[in-house]
């Protein structure tokens, strides 16, 4: 997928009513002996470690760690926010702390509205990324409702708009400029993200490895390169990661 095919989801602000098929062939992730707690660097604690992953991705977690969980989520996407809300604490808190278990967040998109909300959670680098998703996914009904009131003028209006211009006008029809704006972002820097090509170049990486991994809907997890079949939540996911770490 190009650059330019990635612009193309912006010919419409429709959400879908779901986060996308869930199937595909996919393994059940390797399993490890008990793996002891790694110390995080002086200072800190490993949730507090971020790094960006040769795909592209943000890394929360011990670089080292011998369990590398991948999430490839929709920030559009309910089933995503519900993981946020109901495993991610855990999974911070006891097994990422521990440094037995790394965390990369992938961007998936979904629809039109998931490349400027990505473009826009990234702009700041690594090290706010994951608290910015997560107030993305607390506030999740609210922005989303406000796509979701577009009536067909507007829809007519951005679809005339050329792909870069619908980014920044989809960013205002939803309020995020507000939502980003109170997180250190000006109106400035807003269009800035926005119209960087490399930021579009991440995303297409991105695309291309969930293509690579049999990645159909969202959420979806790769456990140290195997993709985990029929795991969507937390529930599911949790068992997965006691076996690897051998609790």
């Amino acid at each position: 997928m190009r650059s330019a095919a990635l612009l193309t989801l912006l010919a419409t602000a429709a959400l879908v009513s779901a986060c996308g098929d869930k199937g595909g062939e996919s393994g059940t992730g390797a399993t490890a002996p008990t793996a002891a707690a790694v110390k995080a660097p002086a200072g800190k604690d490993w949730t507090e470690v971020v790094n960006v992953s040769p795909t592209g991705g943000f890394v929360m977690g011990n670089p080292d760690a011998p369990v590398k969980l991948v999430e490839y989520a929709s920030f559009t996407c309910p089933h995503c926010a519900e993981f946020e809300e109901k495993g991610v604490p855990t999974l911070r808190d006891t097994y990422i702390k521990s440094g037995r278990v790394s965390w990369e967040f992938r961007s998936f998109l979904l629809n039109g509205i998931d490349a400027p909300v990505s473009i826009l959670a990234r702009c700041q680098g690594p090290e706010p990324f994951f608290k910015i998703a997560e107030q993305l996914y607390a506030t999740q009904n609210d922005w989303v409702g406000n796509f979701q009131k577009l009536t067909e003028a507007d829809q007519a209006r951005l679809q005339s708009l050329p792909p870069q211009q619908q980014m920044v006008e989809l960013v205002k029809l939803g309020k995020l400029d507000a939502f980003f704006r109170q997180r250190g972002l000006p109106e400035a820097k807003i269009n800035q993200c926005l119209a960087d090509k490399g930021q579009l170049d991440t995303l297409q990486k991105i695309m291309s490895a969930g293509q690579a991994d049999n990645i159909t809907g969202t959420p979806s997890f790769v456990m140290n390169g195997a993709l985990l079949d029929n795991v969507f939540s937390w529930e599911a996911l949790e068992p997965k990661l006691k076996a690897a770490v051998g609790d």
